[in-house]
């Protein structure tokens, strides 16, 4: 849910994201989506880590990490973890929550493409709910596969552009249930499926799993599955 890459970063986007920094870590808060989303997240993304990579932990870039929340819990399970993001004050937020915590877990203001005339390249990548808030989607990919080694994963998740995203996502979550904040989303800028396989073969990427993600209505959270009407996460590999 954040603006990133140079040739994306939008500053109304960073500027609404800054405002929620405060209030982040609140799983009631105005995040309370994602804090419901994230343990599936996490778990999708954590297996195809290690059945990759083996049993330890690998050196992660969180981009668009927000306050944090995935690029945290990814460290919890002990990856090295460093996250990028443009908002200043969503950062110290993220800081101040890791704060004592002993965990291998570095936060950087600033933009994916900051990177790029640094050597190093990264084993994983991730960038969660932050494609559709981007202004130029294909250059945000590509700047994420230049970034990663060889063999290495990157791990996109988003909304799908279709009839029921636009009524569950944009006008439930925002306008009916105020899940979101009224403006976290313009259904135009929903990413396909299709587009996202897109985006990831002209950077170089072959896509090799999606998921769609769904609230599990039984169990309380949320769960993956088929359906990728809505939610869905998609690793590609290099």
């Amino acid at each position: 849910m954040h603006a990133q890459t140079r040739s994306g970063a939008v500053a109304a986007e960073i500027a609404r994201f800054d405002a929620l920094a405060d209030q982040w870590w609140d799983p009631n808060g105005p995040m309370k989506p994602l804090h419901r989303m994230n343990p599936v997240r996490i778990g999708w993304i954590d297996t195809r880590l290690r059945a990759r990579f083996g049993a330890g932990g690998v050196r992660i870039l969180d981009v668009g990490c927000g306050a944090g929340l995935v690029a945290e819990t990814l460290a919890g399970r002990g990856h090295d973890v460093l996250g990028v993001d443009a908002a200043a004050e969503a950062l110290q937020a993220g800081r101040a929550h890791a704060e004592g915590k002993g965990l291998a877990l570095a936060y950087r203001e600033g933009v994916a493409e900051d990177l790029l005339a640094e050597p190093e390249r990264f084993a994983a990548i991730t960038a969660l709910e932050v494609i559709e808030h981007v202004a130029d989607p294909a250059a945000f990919v590509a700047t994420l596969a230049a970034l990663l080694q060889p063999g290495g994963l990157l791990f996109l998740s988003t909304l799908n552009r279709t009839p029921r995203a636009y009524v569950t996502a944009k006008l439930g979550a925002e306008y009916l249930l105020r899940w979101l904040p009224v403006g976290t989303h313009d259904w135009k800028k929903f990413v396909t499926p299709a587009e996202m396989g897109g985006y990831a073969r002209a950077a170089g990427l072959r896509m090799a799993d999606v998921a769609g993600m769904t609230p599990d209505l039984g169990r309380g959270g949320w769960k993956t599955g088929r359906d990728l009407a809505v939610n869905y996460i998609a690793m590609a590999e290099k």
